[in-house]
């Protein structure tokens, strides 16, 4: 099969092929979710929006990928990555266009908010790539498919003004939006015929429910229940962020609808976990079907703090650079793309790290570099050189990012048929992890959002030493009765 053949990165056949692609996709998710920032100015002159109104953008832009990320990996389970991936891509590319011809505040608005969804895709290709590498292999996969896919955010930070340029006049922007838009529809259909979900005679593994993650035990229900009110918590920052305390977009009346419809979204969301798991109430699950839950609650926690202050930092940084050292925007925005850049090789290298020298292992020591790196990010100021900042900001982000590429060498060794739901769940924390250091920092000082990041991070770690190294063998059954084992050490 395709999946024995040597991990060699500038083959595009067999797996290699499936990791290139895989990443490619993820890649144009990020071009088209991360469009509008490096377009901010031109679209805010040509539809006369004020700041309230970019904010209001801004958090449209982010507030349904929480949701999304937990729903698309519950369908990448069912219906398989190659299937949902390229209906991602094809149906994201309507709310790109729509954005691209928008007149008015509010067709952007509805834009941008259906946009959310396309930052999901980043799920789907960690189910997918789990099926094509042994679990020694795993790691640096799911770390090049992360990191060089995650890197669209800073190509579309510095292509599209000069896509925009070239195009000329005051619809330039348009045309550069319209563009990736064609990108993700094209490369849908490229990724549909050219990818197949796993590799020749090998078994989909698909769960037995679909609406809620299943679990094994009575206490790990009680533990999903629980980890499922921050997310909508995090829904609920959203929406007070967009009501009149915040930027004004909804009215009193709408915000406390919203707030309603969040809580009645909660009771639903609880029944179909009762549905889907009552039985472990009535008998025990058998002890081949069985894992802890407690391993994907550990990753949602380190998911949050290193994803999540990713996110939120990069939001803040070009203005961190310009207010602490008095630089001008352009000159701030290019020294901050530093952090960014290391996406490139400090997610594979996370991964890497976690083949050669353990899971749990490697999460610690980049868990504890990450705090270290954010206290140091929080005593910078004005006072230091400001190469030693830029420093300080890159090795940082090489913790951050690198820790990233271990959380996801551990997801998909968890529960092979339930891959897409966990990496749905601890992607969705990193969403979450953003919107509440972005809200930290609307109230505190620069200094404060670095130590608060760096003391989450310290909550990671301690979480992290109750999680259990990933050893032995997955089991699933195949639709014919028999039994395969997928090896995880």
């Amino acid at each position: 099969m395709s999946i024995t053949r040597s991990f060699n990165l500038f083959s595009f056949s067999g797996k290699m092929k499936i990791l290139h692609l895989s990443w490619m996709a993820f890649f144009i998710t990020f071009v088209v979710w991360f469009n509008f920032a490096p377009m901010l100015q031109a679209v805010a002159a040509s539809l006369g929006l004020d700041k309230s109104q970019i904010k209001t953008l801004l958090i449209l832009n982010v507030a349904l990928t929480i949701p999304a990320r937990v729903v698309i990996g519950m369908l990448t389970d069912r219906f398989g990555p190659k299937m949902v991936y390229s209906g991602l891509l094809a149906l994201c590319s309507i709310p790109c266009f729509m954005f691209a011809l928008a007149d008015t505040f509010l067709q952007a608005a509805v834009a941008r908010f259906a946009l959310g969804f396309i930052g999901a895709g980043f799920v789907i290709g960690i189910r997918l790539v789990s099926e094509w590498f042994p679990a020694n292999e795993l790691g640096t996969a799911e770390g090049i498919y992360g990191g060089w896919g995650n890197f669209g955010s800073a190509a579309a930070a510095f292509t599209l003004p000069t896509i925009a340029v070239l195009f000329g006049g005051d619809d330039g922007w348009r045309y550069a939006i319209g563009i990736t838009g064609l990108m993700s529809l094209l490369f849908s259909a490229v990724f549909y015929f050219n990818v197949s979900d796993t590799p020749k005679g090998s078994t989909y593994f698909k769960p037995k429910n679909v609406g809620a993650i299943e679990v094994t035990s009575k206490g790990d229900f009680f533990l999903l229940i629980l980890m499922k009110v921050p997310m909508y918590a995090a829904l609920a920052l959203l929406t007070w962020k967009l009501s009149p305390a915040g930027v004004s977009m909804l009215s009193e009346t709408i915000a406390m609808i919203c707030y309603a419809g969040l809580v009645v979204l909660f009771v639903y969301d609880l029944t179909h976990v009762w549905k889907v798991n009552k039985n472990i109430f009535v008998e025990p699950v058998p002890e081949m079907h069985r894992y802890k839950f407690k391993q994907v609650v550990v990753l949602n926690i380190l998911s949050f703090a290193t994803f999540g202050s990713e996110l939120a930092v990069i939001s803040m940084l070009p203005l961190f650079f310009s207010d602490t050292f008095a630089l001008t925007p352009v000159m701030a925005g290019m020294v901050a793309s530093a952090y960014a850049f290391m996406n490139l090789m400090s997610r594979p290298g996370g991964g890497w790290l976690s083949d050669r020298f353990g899971r749990k292992s490697t999460l610690l020591i980049l868990t504890a570099g990450l705090a270290i790196g954010y206290v140091v990010m929080g005593m910078v100021d004005s006072g230091w050189p400001l190469v030693m900042a830029v420093i300080a900001a890159m090795a940082c982000s090489f913790f951050v990012q690198a820790g990233e590429g271990a959380v996801f060498a551990v997801v998909p060794l968890i529960k092979r048929r339930l891959t897409g739901q966990i990496a749905g769940m601890t992607g969705a924390y990193g969403n979450v992890g953003a919107v509440v250091y972005l809200t930290v920092l609307s109230f505190v000082d620069y200094s404060t959002f670095f130590y608060v990041i760096a003391g989450t991070a310290v909550v990671g770690f301690i979480t992290l030493l109750f999680m259990e190294e990933p050893k032995g063998h997955i089991t699933e059954v195949r639709e014919d009765g028999s039994v395969e084992l997928i090896t995880v050490s």
